[in-house]
């Protein structure tokens, strides 16, 4: 069945919800208060989330963020600015393992691409380690950790 990624739109709200939900409590430690409509709703305000499509069905999702407090850490490499970041990405539980998450990345790259930015970066929860494995395999820097949110994080970064 073919594949398509996308811009979410208003329509997909819900499912994009049950995505998130269907993935609380793990590695990423989400739960019912985030990611939550109102952050669905602030990514679509933006057409900044996007998802992908198999069959009309939704089966993974990513969002370029903006978050004040992250942009300013002082980790980011200067000469790397303007940069994006990259936030809340998920894939369907019997989808994973099939290279989803790198394509949603690599999708959200271009996107950054086209508005200017020289680099991404992203906030990895400490001990998450899937994660911390599929950054490294694309070529992420780990340049510094910070405490936001009230949770550790790793701060990775990667020039586009």
């Amino acid at each position: 069945m073919e594949r398509s990624i996308v811009r979410a739109t208003e329509e997909d709200a819900a499912e994009i919800l049950a995505l998130y939900r269907s993935n609380l409590y793990g590695a990423a430690d989400w739960s019912e208060h985030y990611p939550d409509e109102e952050t669905i709703e602030y990514d679509l305000s933006r057409e900044a989330l996007f998802v992908m499509k198999e069959g009309g069905e939704i089966i993974a999702t990513i969002s370029i963020d903006e978050d004040e407090e992250v942009k300013k850490l002082p980790c980011w490499s200067p000469s790397l600015q303007p940069s994006g970041e990259l936030s809340r990405l998920c894939v369907k539980d019997g989808y994973r393992n099939q290279g989803i998450a790198r394509q949603m990345m690599e999708h959200t790259f271009e996107e950054l691409r086209k508005q200017g930015c020289k680099s991404v970066h992203i906030l990895v929860k400490t001990g998450h380690k899937v994660a911390l494995q599929s950054y490294s395999h694309l070529n992420y820097r780990q340049v510094g950790s910070c405490h936001l949110f009230e949770k550790e994080f790793l701060c990775f970064e990667k020039e586009l």
